[in-house]
């Protein structure tokens, strides 16, 4: 496994749509295994692959909920969301940047695993928002499209820049 450098705005690749994975083989299996890596290096809690130059369909996400397990998510769709969050909101690849986000409280996606098969995930809270975070990344799309304000985590009570 390897760390690998991330790509940070304003790079164009982060605002492309990812092509879906058809190869399910060592290789990939090695592109998730570093993907996860370099997620715990950076203390993130989500990568996707245009994060680290990979114009695929592909992202790992930390379920602090389940024992810190890591989800690998292949060609994921969101096939339902419920309710609404909101919350603050940052990206490895947007450093020092970070912004007041709504989004569904829980979502259910679809996706395939490292050896092709498909599976379907429920999940709330911060996961269901990382989720959404990365499937973003893969159809181009950054958070802060969406940001209701930008705020500095550091203040007291996230005020605003």
């Amino acid at each position: 496994m390897a760390v690998r450098e991330i790509i940070r705005d304003p790079d164009p690749i982060l605002y492309k749509k990812c092509h879906p994975v058809t190869k399910f083989d060592k290789r990939l299996g090695k592109i998730l295994d570093d993907m996860a890596e370099t997620m715990l290096a950076a203390n993130g809690v989500g990568l996707a692959g245009p994060q680290i130059g990979l114009m695929r369909r592909v992202c790992v996400v930390l379920d602090i909920f389940e024992d810190d397990r890591i989800i690998e998510l292949i060609n994921p769709e969101v096939v339902e969301a419920e309710g609404e969050q909101t919350g603050s909101e940052g990206c490895l690849s947007f450093p020092d940047k970070f912004g007041i986000v709504t989004r569904p409280q829980i979502v259910t996606v679809r996706a395939q695993d490292r050896n092709g098969e498909w599976f379907t995930v429920k999940s709330h809270d911060l996961t269901a928002r990382a989720f959404l975070h990365e499937i973003d990344h893969l159809d181009g799309h950054v958070f802060t499209e969406k940001v209701s304000r930008y705020i500095d985590p550091e203040a007291e009570g996230g005020e605003e820049e």
